[in-house]
Order: C-alpha cells, then structure tokens, then sequence
C-alpha cells in the first residue's frame, strides 16, 4: 500500500532504471535535451509536475535541439509504417480522399523546402482538411514565427505522449 497520492503510472515511470525511463521519453520526443532535462527533474510529483517540466524543457530547446525532436515526427499523411503512435496520431488522415492525401503531399513537400523539416502539428482530434488548412495558413509565416509554432505544436504532441506513457507505465 502506498503512502503518497502519486498516481501508480507516475510512479512506475519515476522509479525506472534511468535507460529505461530515457528510452521511454525518447520515444514521445526525439530531444535527447529534452528526455534529459525530464529525467534530471524525478522523480515528478505529479502528472501535472511532469507536464510543466516538459513544458519548461520544450520552451529552452536550441535550434538544433528542436531540429532532432522534429526528426522523430513523420509528415503528415505518411505515418510511419508499423508505428502505432503515429497512426493513432494522424487518424484524421486515415478516412481522407486520395485528392486530400497528394494535396497534403504537395503541401508537405512545399512546407518542407521552405522550412527545412516536415510539417509539424499536433494532428491528435484533427481532421485532414483541417491538417491541410493549418499547412496552407502557416507555409506562409517567416521561419522565426513557424519554429516557435513548431515549438508549440511539439508541446501539446508531448503532453498527449507523456500521458500515454503514464496510463502504460
């Protein structure tokens, strides 16, 4: 019987071994700054202590510490094969038309040569016409403005993440 309110997937995530508490973070952010800056901060209060952590950890990321935690995300409409979080993530895109999917194609392909990395959205709840929207609205922000989006959007992504990683811890 514990003697603390903390929530027994807390739990289990504060008092894994460090590799695997990494491992688990890096797969919700591709940041090793990021999964690092997590770890050094257990064991975490609460949920909410750890959301706040990733929040302040997300908002000190450098350029190229952002630039790795995008390289963990694939474009939008293209999940990555046989990855079940990403899939579940872009569902939106699942039931859309081959129209929809080559427009978001193009779109990402655009987006990309502009900015240097994929699209980036927190695509949970999202349809993909309003995925197609948000890429056709943001394709034209200055680089400065989409990487703190980006940094944003990598935010919420993480937060859903780490939840998940709570429920399965």
């Amino acid at each position: 019987m514990t003697t603390t309110s903390t929530p027994s997937g807390l739990a289990r995530f504060n008092t894994l071994p460090d590799a695997a508490a990494r491992a688990a973070l890096l797969e919700a952010c591709a940041s090793t700054a990021w999964a690092e800056r997590l770890l050094a901060a257990r064991p975490h209060a609460s949920a909410e202590d750890l959301y706040t952590a990733s929040d302040a950890a997300m908002a000190e990321l450098t350029a190229a510490d952002l630039a790795q935690a995008i390289s963990g995300h694939p474009p939008i409409g293209r999940p990555k094969p046989g990855d079940p979080t990403s899939a579940r993530e872009q569902s939106g895109m699942a039931g859309a038309s081959e129209a929809l999917k080559e427009e978001m194609l193009e779109l990402n392909l655009a987006y990309q040569e502009k900015f240097g990395h994929v699209f980036l959205i927190c695509a949970t709840g999202r349809t993909g016409e309003q995925m197609r929207d948000a890429v056709k609205e943001r394709i034209g922000n200055a680089p400065e403005q989409e990487r703190e989006i980006v940094r944003t959007e990598l935010g919420k992504i993480n937060r859903i993440r780490l939840a998940r990683l709570l429920e399965d811890a």
